[in-house]
Order: C-alpha cells, then structure tokens, then sequence
C-alpha cells in the first residue's frame, strides 16, 4: 500500500485514481517493494525519492496515459553536473527538478537511459570514488563516511564493499 501526496501525484488524478485504486501492474508492485526497503535504511534520501519518483510517473500512466516525450540529453547531462556539485550534501531531485525545470521522474528517466545508471546510484560512486582518495591519504573511515556525504561509517562500508570489493579499512591498510 501507497499514499501519495499531491507534490508526487496531481490532484486532478484524484478521481481516476479512486475509481481504480488497484493496479494490475506486476513491475509497480515489484517498485514499491523496493521503494519500502529503501526507507529503512537510512541515508537513502536520494535512491527514496528517484524511487518515488519513478513509482508516480508509472502510475500516471496508468491513469492518464503515456508521458510526454523526452527532454534533449542535455537535461541529464546538466542534472550530473549538479550531482559532482553536490556530492557530499546530496541534492533533492525536487530541487534539482526545479533547477533544471523538469520533474523529478522524468530526470531520473534522461539521466538513467543517458549514463545508464540512476542517479542515486552515480551519487554514491562519486562518494566512493572520494573516500577512496581520503582513504588512501590516511583518513580513518568514519571520518571519511561523514566528509563524503554517507550518513554513518556502517554507511559507507556497505556501498565501499559493494562498489571496491573491500572493506574501507582493508583499503586503507593496503594502501
């Protein structure tokens, strides 16, 4: 079960959307799994809301039809921009969805099918890429995690060993 807010779905789908509350839609159920699994953990902002994202532009579609054609590449290129801008402070896709003049769905679509990965997802690797240099100049990892933008050194492992291979500390030791 979802509640959207109408910041993620539009109020004139209200109606639509209460004549058919249920979706027969095997890939939204799979998302919103996913999306549920992302709240609980934290320091997940960005991944929650490219997930959210994704899940209310699926359900417009669902409820109005196709979206709109997409944005020139150029939108994905300048949302990577922002995200190398804002790597250790993170960026709200609202924001940058304002910034940028595009909804949030729709960035994270540009931007995946431009660099073939979500943003979240490039966040994180330009985070790891930056504790690996920290790292290797001797910085221990939790105060590594912290100046890089992940929310805890427990954090930062599980994305550093996931990415690298290795554990930060083995990193470090075997600089």
């Amino acid at each position: 079960m979802l509640y959207l807010d109408t910041e993620v779905l539009d109020a004139t789908l209200t109606g639509r959307a209460v004549d058919a509350p249920a979706l027969g839609d095997p890939l939204l159920r799979t998302r919103v799994h996913q999306l549920h699994r992302v709240l609980e953990a934290p320091g997940t902002d960005l991944e929650a809301e490219s997930r959210l994202a994704v899940i209310g532009d699926r359900i417009r579609q669902h409820l109005r039809g196709p979206a709109p054609p997409p944005a020139p590449d150029r939108l994905a290129a300048d949302l990577r921009d922002l995200l190398d801008a804002h790597v250790v402070d993170g960026l709200a896709l609202r924001e940058a969805g304002t910034l940028l003049h595009a909804h949030p769905a729709h960035l994270v679509r540009s931007f995946t099918r431009a660099f073939g990965l979500p943003p979240h997802r490039y966040l994180t690797g330009r985070r790891v890429e930056a504790a690996r240099r920290r790292l290797l100049a001797g910085e221990p990892p939790a105060q590594v995690a912290a100046g890089v933008g992940f929310h805890d050194q427990a954090h930062l492992h599980r994305h550093f060993t996931r990415l690298v291979g290795i554990t930060p500390g083995r990193y470090a030791r075997a600089r």
